[in-house]
């Protein structure tokens, strides 16, 4: 199994793929004031780094950093595809992001997740990530769930 993360704009077909099927897989779950998601376009204005993760050249999942200075960068649009979970390929992707951001000068990586996303939020504590309260922009949610790690 050959596994390759590459620097890909969010609206390439694949990456708008993937984000596409990791909306309609959150969109029914949690109502609109609780959906933080970026869409294509505001990942692209807002300059967050997008990749895209292959197994074997098949695009099998996604994720973003959006870099608020050297203060800390967000984890956006993480998403692994069902029949390609169980692979690590989510921790691979979390590494690469770690990476990219501590290469920029970031000590500090922070994201927003949903309550029901029961797999993601087990891997991010089994990968290091602490439960915060809301930060930036976000405000208390009863559908979210906040964390962070140092890089």
């Amino acid at each position: 199994m050959t596994v390759v993360i590459n620097a890909e704009r969010p609206d390439s077909r694949d990456a708008s793929a993937l984000i596409e099927e990791l909306d309609d897989v959150l969109d029914p779950l949690y109502p609109s004031e609780s959906r933080h998601g970026f869409s294509i376009d505001k990942l692209i204005q807002d300059n967050v780094a997008f990749f895209v993760v292959r197994e074997d050249g098949k695009p099998a999942g996604c994720g973003g950093v959006k870099l608020f200075g050297t203060e800390y960068g967000e984890v956006k649009r993480m998403y692994v595809r069902p029949e390609f979970r169980g692979a690590g390929l989510g921790r691979k992707m979390l590494r690469h992001l770690e990476d990219y951001a501590r290469k920029k000068g970031v000590p500090l990586l922070r994201l927003e997740t949903g309550i029901y996303q029961s797999e993601a939020i087990g891997m991010y504590e089994r990968y290091g990530f602490e439960r915060v309260g809301p930060f930036g922009e976000y405000k208390e949610d009863p559908n979210s769930i906040f964390f962070e790690k140092r890089t």
